[in-house]
């Protein structure tokens, strides 16, 4: 038979009032935030700060010592800032919205992270994305987030249908990502029709006057294509042809072979260095002698272009903002102490996550502490001698400083060519 178990008074208080935590709040009371899902998110940090911000990166895949780095800069500068935005407290998540079977981002990935972030009701902002098709399902839940919408602010989306229509948008954007009506998304980076716009102007400066433009199919690689296209267009460069590369194919030659009997003398690549570029690369390099460019879809730059290996030398790659070498004050600090702390200086994309939390930690400060007073100070950004400069931040959630570095690849290196700001008349031709 069973033995009875006699609890005393003090035991049977204590669980009460655990029983009670549990049934108010569904899980035992916590004196900080609510920690996101460890399936896809790192251990919590600072996790006695009452109001948790998320940042959401693909962490696996070729590209992850770039995303892994972005997340210490947000770390590093939340402990700058005592890890308070003014009054409140703060805590922090690094999350992955990669597989390691797709070995970049995934949909189904950034669809759950994203109801996560909407049902924690601690999760105050939010960093991210890093790619522009996870952005596109994840505004429009967060969108929906109770008590919210929760504001975002991005280091790196420059898909130009997020914030504003334009060439190359698909029908619907950018409202369709935004169903409650009230906007919730900015970026601090420069969208693609500046980035096009930029690379159509280096083309031209190069001397290339017929050039092929290749695409990934993504949003990203489909959209800075299309960019480039109108603005080369404009400025008198020959369109050769305009197709997509298959990221799953085992030869590229046939396309090289293609792109040669064209007669171009430049390629631009659209897209991403995760969708076989590497390979891409070797390909194009081994049956045409035309001049290679990418967008910053084929960062980070590593020793070996991963893959591409001595292919990829002399290949540009442009980048939205300044080169570390340019930034001054803010800029200037930040790159010489993460350098200090963390050994490595910074990619272009963690001094852009630096200033997305310097963003959202401003926003905080300023709110009522709701998710959706912290979402509308977002579009009250202004900011003067930050990390990234000066710049403000327009009705759309789009950037007003909008520099383009271009980097040449030497030997595995990005070496800074040119910085480039591209006329608003042509931006808007692409």
């Amino acid at each position: 038979m069973k033995k009875r178990i006699y609890v005393g008074a003090g035991a049977s208080a204590l669980i009460a009032i655990v029983a009670l935590a549990v049934s108010v709040s569904g899980a035992i009371a916590r004196s900080g935030a609510t920690p996101l899902p460890a399936s896809s998110c790192q251990a919590i940090q600072n996790p006695s700060g009452k109001y948790l911000i998320a940042s959401d990166l693909p962490l696996e895949g070729s590209g992850r010592t770039q995303t892994i780095q972005m997340g210490k800069a947000i770390s590093y500068i939340l402990k700058l800032h005592g890890w308070k935005a003014g009054k409140y407290t703060l805590a922090y998540q690094s999350c992955d919205d990669a597989t390691a079977q797709a070995g970049k981002w995934d949909s189904g990935k950034c669809s759950a992270n994203a109801n996560a972030y909407a049902a924690d009701a601690s999760l105050i902002g939010f960093i991210g994305t890093f790619n522009s098709g996870c952005a596109e399902i994840e505004i429009p839940i967060l969108n929906r987030a109770p008590n919210g919408p929760v504001g975002m602010v991005s280091p790196a989306n420059t898909y130009v249908g997020l914030t504003h229509s334009g060439p190359g948008t698909a029908a619907g954007e950018p409202g369709k990502y935004y169903p409650t009506g009230k906007r919730n998304y900015i970026r601090i980076v420069a969208a693609d029709d500046f980035q096009g716009a930029a690379d159509a102007l280096l083309t031209k400066s190069l001397g290339i006057k017929k050039v092929y433009i290749l695409n990934d199919k993504e949003a990203y690689g489909l959209g800075v294509a299309s960019d480039f296209r109108n603005a080369a267009k404009k400025i008198g460069i020959t369109i050769a042809g305009f197709t997509a590369w298959d990221g799953k194919a085992s030869s590229y030659e046939s396309l090289a072979v293609k792109i040669k009997a064209s007669k171009a003398t430049g390629v631009f690549l659209g897209g991403l260095i995760c969708e076989n570029g590497g390979k891409l690369i070797k390909d194009l390099r081994a049956g045409t002698t035309a001049k290679l460019l990418a967008p910053d879809g084929f960062t980070p730059i590593s020793a070996d272009v991963q893959g591409a290996g001595g292919a990829a030398n002399n290949m540009t790659v442009s980048v939205a903002g300044l080169p570390n070498s340019q930034l001054k004050s803010a800029g200037k600090a930040f790159v010489s102490g993460f350098t200090k702390a963390t050994g490595k200086s910074p990619d272009p994309y963690s001094v852009y996550a630096a200033q997305a939390a310097e963003v959202i930690i401003t926003a905080i400060a300023t709110s009522n502490g709701s998710r959706a007073s912290v979402a509308a100070q977002l579009f009250k950004t202004k900011v003067t001698n930050g990390i990234l400069g000066s710049f403000a931040i327009n009705a759309n959630g789009d950037t007003s400083s909008n520099p383009v570095t271009i980097y040449v690849i030497k030997g595995g290196k990005a070496t800074t060519l040119k910085v480039i700001v591209p006329p608003v008349s042509l931006v808007r031709t692409a």
